[in-house]
């Protein structure tokens, strides 16, 4: 006769639990990690090779790549900078989308302000918490995102746009990166030369085809102190909208300047420049805004050689 087992329980010495059978065997939710991604959020998916990629997460739904398809439940509740497998067990690194990230990847209507020049606007422009900013044009809404970024919510930007095309892929890309429309931001279609004199601003940013068109508005409305940032792509409109600057005769001596970005390789002691960069871009220009009557003292210039 097979003798029985006997179960003897020692005190200090654990038990083994029993496992859970049929339905309590799920698994348990994962916990929500401070910070986790949830149901629509925009995350980007970065594959071995650097290739990016962004999806908006959605219960239920996959995201289908040439290494198999990535399952939208198993980001949501995973915290930012996890690894996630795809059906082919590629991994990817997990991140919400930086905002230079969403500027290069938005639908476009006009051409973009690449972040390296929205830095520059928003630092030498000295655009900060609580101004009032006024932008022309809004073009695809890049420029817009990261001046509504730095005036804050107590701050507010109006941009103004001629044509309403691009003034939806705007709205579009503005509404989607902060998840809805920002009250503090006006979008008015229209010509910047119809804005009232009496709705005062600390800013202005213009990205048009010719600047000095709207220089008489553009001084009627600015703050003395205020800083006015062109944008423009061409040596001949760089050199006509300085001497418009200069001839109205209520601003600063203009500042130019160009930025050029280059990366460079760094692996190891295989250190070098890369082979890409991205080069010219536009021209900024900065100028302030005088005091109504004050005369500036005449730039003295070194003379030039015969």
């Amino acid at each position: 006769m097979q003798q029985q087992p006997i179960e003897v329980d020692l005190p200090g010495v654990p038990t083994e639990p029993d496992l859970p059978t049929g339905p309590a065997a799920t698994p348990a939710p994962r916990e929500t990690v401070p910070g986790a991604f949830v149901v629509g959020d925009r995350v980007q998916l970065t594959d071995p090779k650097g290739r990016l990629h962004t999806v908006v997460l959605e219960p239920g739904k996959e995201f289908h790549t040439h290494s198999g398809a990535i399952k939208h439940d198993d980001l949501i509740g995973a915290p930012e900078g996890s690894v996630v497998h795809s059906t082919a067990n590629t991994g990817y690194l997990a991140f919400r989308p930086l905002l230079q990230d969403f500027v290069l990847s938005m639908p476009r209507g006009a051409q973009v302000i690449y972040p390296k020049d929205a830095a520059q606007i928003v630092g030498f422009g000295d655009i900060g918490p609580g101004m009032r900013v006024l932008e022309a044009g809004a073009g695809s809404g890049a420029l817009t995102c990261s001046l509504l970024r730095a005036v804050g919510s107590e701050g507010t930007v109006t941009s103004y746009e001629r044509r309403e095309d691009f003034a939806d892929v705007a709205r579009g890309n503005v509404g989607a990166f902060f998840g809805g429309v920002p009250e503090n931001w006006s979008l008015r279609l229209g010509d910047l030369a119809e804005h009232p004199a009496d709705q005062v601003v600390d800013r202005v940013v213009l990205d048009m085809l010719e600047p000095w068109a709207v220089l008489p508005t553009v001084a009627a409305a600015l703050c003395p102190g205020g800083v006015l940032i062109g944008y423009v792509a061409t040596v001949t409109q760089l050199s006509t909208y300085v001497e418009a600057l200069r001839a109205q005769g209520v601003w600063t001596e203009p500042h130019a300047w160009e930025s050029l970005l280059r990366p460079w390789h760094a692996v190891g002691l295989a250190v070098r420049p890369e082979h890409r960069m991205v080069a010219h871009t536009a021209f900024l220009v900065t100028a302030r805004r005088l005091a109504e009557g004050t005369v500036a003292p005449i730039r003295q210039r070194r003379a030039q050689k015969s």
